[in-house]
């Protein structure tokens, strides 16, 4: 047995141990036990499988696998609010997540419009404070173009992984968003004075060159734990991922210190406000960036692989992260969510996943039309047949 499945012990690992729904998209009332093992959700298309999934996304920080506006999560023929909760078993004990809003009614009488979070029954100023509860990546069937569409949907998906190891990268992020739309407004309405844009430019020079140097870090992690898995597995039906970052201030960090490229970027903010005027926005920074992934075997870019070589690329992209999470955890990888995982893997390549699941000590939460393609894992895994927003047990 090797050495994150020696520690991936249940007391190491992160899970949902419970799950109630109330008034959550075709969910009126739904309270769901489960054990550490990996989930599979098997039934017809808008029975609610992917629902029960996406209520699992909102434990973690963020607004969920789907984006989805929090008035579009309440049930249709409810009140207008809505409301998960759970707990969780995570290396330090049990956890009570509670997170939803109020009908609209009882949210403008309270002063209140946003989605509510609670930890252990206290109330958190956001999602936030999630993150050091939960560390959570998921893949969607919206996800299989992540290789050939834009840069921003890359930034996001490395940005997830990211979480799962700094609690405090959302919070970079959030102070350099807010502090580059501060300057883009002060562009737009055609301000000239320096000394209005100096203050933004410093926070998002601070930030944003920590925001690099937290994706360099990570990718570089990444590309040894990818490294490992080749020279362990070099059979792997999912083939060994090349990595690079492409930006102004990943290549600076490259070849100067941190300290310096703050003073560089921001030197570049103050000499690029006409540009960027002309613009309408801000071009370069840490929001420019992008994740360039390629086939290490066929020494190609993802680009111009076939879907399923992206979508093993991709898996194996995940599962080499779940790797690195559970060695700085002790055993404890992330919770994973694979929204129609089979859809694009061959017998051979769901074999190898469903192992590496089970070797790793993963809750994964798995979806499909048909329970045959999770045969393997009968017995390993708590499978269930969802029809019309009700779980049945699978024998």
């Amino acid at each position: 047995m090797d050495t994150i499945e020696a520690r991936a012990t249940v007391s190491h690992r992160l899970w949902v141990e419970r799950l109630v729904l109330t008034n959550f998209r075709n969910y009126a009332n739904a309270t769901l036990p489960f054990d550490a093992s990996p989930v599979v959700l098997v039934g017809e298309n808008g029975a609610g499988k992917t629902n029960l999934m996406e209520a699992v996304s909102l434990l973690a920080v963020g607004h969920g696998l789907r984006q989805a506006a929090y008035a579009d999560l309440g049930r249709v023929a409810g009140p207008g609010g809505w409301s998960v909760a759970a707990t969780l078993r995570n290396p330090t004990g049990a956890v009570d997540i509670g997170t939803g809003m109020v009908p609209a009614a009882a949210a403008a009488a309270a002063g209140r419009s946003s989605r509510i979070v609670r930890i252990d029954g206290e109330t958190k100023g956001g999602t936030a404070a999630l993150a050091d509860h939960v560390e959570m990546v998921w893949l969607t069937p919206a996800m299989d173009g992540l290789f050939i569409g834009p840069a921003s949907e890359r930034r996001r998906f490395l940005d997830r992984l990211i979480l799962c190891f700094d609690p405090r990268y959302r919070t970079r992020i959030g102070h350099f968003e807010r502090a580059m739309q501060s300057r883009n407004r002060l562009l737009a309405d055609g301000v000239s004075d320096r000394t209005r844009f100096e203050g933004f430019e410093l926070v998002m020079a601070e930030t944003g060159v920590a925001i690099a140097a937290a994706r360099l870090e990570a990718v570089g992690q990444l590309a040894i734990t990818i490294a490992e898995r080749r020279v362990r597995s070099p059979d792997s039906p999912f083939p060994w991922a090349m990595l690079a970052l492409e930006g102004t201030l990943e290549t600076e960090l490259a070849q100067r210190p941190a300290v310096d490229v703050e003073e560089i970027y921001a030197h570049l903010l103050a000499t690029t406000r006409e540009r960027d005027r002309a613009a309408g926005r801000t071009l370069t920074g840490p929001h420019r960036s992008d994740l360039q992934v390629g086939h290490g075997p066929k020494g190609m870019p993802s680009r111009q692989c076939s879907t399923g070589e992206q979508k093993a690329l991709l898996v194996g992209l995940v599962l080499a992260h779940a790797e690195l999470t559970s060695q700085r955890r002790d055993g404890g990888g992330p919770i994973l969510l694979l929204d129609e995982i089979a859809a694009h893997l061959d017998p051979a390549r769901r074999a190898a996943l469903y192992d590496e699941i089970l070797r790793l000590g993963l809750q994964a939460w798995m979806t499909g039309t048909d329970v045959e393609p999770f045969a393997q894992l009968a017995s390993r895994a708590q499978i269930f047949h969802v029809r019309e927003a009700r779980l049945t047990p699978v024998s």
